[in-house]
């Protein structure tokens, strides 16, 4: 019951600001609109997988969202690089900050 709660939690204090956050920041660096739209995508297959692993790993939950929101973590790095829906999101975000 706690996990269930932490995950809703969790949801709405970090996997919703990382989408805003990320479309906001796609849409400053002007990425093809391509990538800005499959910003969506990806969080709807690795959002599920991030919740489930909140509502299992307390200590992850509360550090990742502390992380996230102070800005210690990037949006980026919550992103799998490896989900096909997720990788030109996670290398356009990468390859930008290196940049930067």
């Amino acid at each position: 019951m706690i996990g269930d709660w932490i995950a809703s939690l969790f949801a709405a204090f970090v996997i919703d600001p990382v989408e805003a956050d990320i479309r906001q920041r796609l849409e400053e660096m002007q990425a093809p609109v391509q990538v800005v739209a499959q910003v969506g995508d990806c969080l709807r297959t690795t959002g599920p997988a991030l919740v489930d692993r909140a509502s299992g790993d307390l200590w992850w939950a509360a550090t990742t969202a502390i992380s996230v929101t102070t800005g210690l973590t990037s949006p980026a790095e919550l992103l799998d690089a490896n989900n096909a829906a997720c990788a030109p999101v996670a290398n356009y975000l990468i390859s930008a900050e290196a940049e930067a």
